[in-house]
């Protein structure tokens, strides 16, 4: 599972241990540091350089000179800044906030299921697929140019995965893929055809290098999300789509079942 360390910049100590108690309930998020002014925020960017900040632009003390020109600063010092998330009483600034392309503005006081969006919008962000290749032997490097023949290899594709093993090449489409089921020290492949692939290596290998819409759920289970059909909270299961597998999810992973179901709410979604 992908880890973003975060910093706070806020001049309300009472506001920071709440953003901090909000973004404990996430695994994804890691507290790195605190800061209730500009300066001192800007030097702890620079040193932790991390993932997302949490920034107040409507400062309660207006020595603190926390403002939306924190952002034009870190310009000065990274080609690419971290994901600037606002959080503020004040609805006024928002579209001032796009205009700095912030990653997201969330009204105080800070609640749990606002942040799960901003998750949910972060895993989102990884969504390019990867050019991964699982291998059963060392890594080689493969020249593709053959006879004359060339094949592009900055071509954005579909995640192919390959189980190779003595020789044998077994493609794999990752979107066909249902669910990772771990097995001791392999890892069983469900294909949406019901057809099964082992894989010798481990459940949190496949969970490292995989994204989202692969999501661990269970400690035996890494679940496609776009083959969920139904989530029961009550049993602690999920359904896959044409299937009468039920996969259950556990307490330490509950957290990624709520941005499963904030993901189906997020699109075109339609309760009843």
């Amino acid at each position: 599972m992908k880890k973003y360390s975060y910093i706070i910049i806020d001049d309300d100590a009472e506001s920071i241990l709440k953003t901090k108690t909000t973004a404990a309930g996430f695994s994804e998020l890691s507290f790195t540091a605190s800061a209730s002014n500009f300066q001192d925020g800007l030097n702890l960017v620079l040193e932790h350089k991390p993932a997302l900040v949490f920034l107040e632009i409507e400062p309660k003390d207006l020595s603190s000179q926390l403002s939306l020109s924190f952002i034009s600063e870190l310009h000065r010092f990274f080609q690419e800044i971290p994901k600037i998330i606002i959080t503020t009483k004040q609805k006024d600034k928002a579209f001032d906030a796009i205009q700095y392309g912030v990653f997201d503005y969330i009204l105080k006081p800070l609640a749990h299921l606002d942040l799960l969006k901003t998750v949910l919008k972060l895993k989102k962000a990884n969504l390019a697929p990867k050019s991964t290749v699982f291998t059963e032997e060392p890594a080689s490097i493969v020249i593709d140019n053959v006879n004359n023949v060339t094949i592009p290899q900055n071509v954005e594709k579909p995640l192919t995965i390959c189980i190779k093993s003595y020789g044998d090449y077994r493609y794999l489409n990752a979107a066909d893929i249902s669910y990772f089921q771990a097995d001791n020290n392999s890892t069983d492949i469900y294909l949406n055809t019901g057809e099964m692939i082992t894989a010798f290596k481990t459940l949190k290998h496949f969970e490292s290098v995989l994204t989202y819409p692969f999501i661990r759920i269970h400690n035996s289970y890494v679940i496609n999300r776009n083959y969920i059909s139904r989530i029961h909270s009550g049993n602690s299961i999920c359904y896959i789509k044409n299937s009468s597998k039920k996969i259950p999810f556990s307490k330490t992973y509950k957290a990624n079942v709520d941005l499963i179901i904030a993901d189906f709410a997020a699109g075109n979604y339609l309760e009843i």
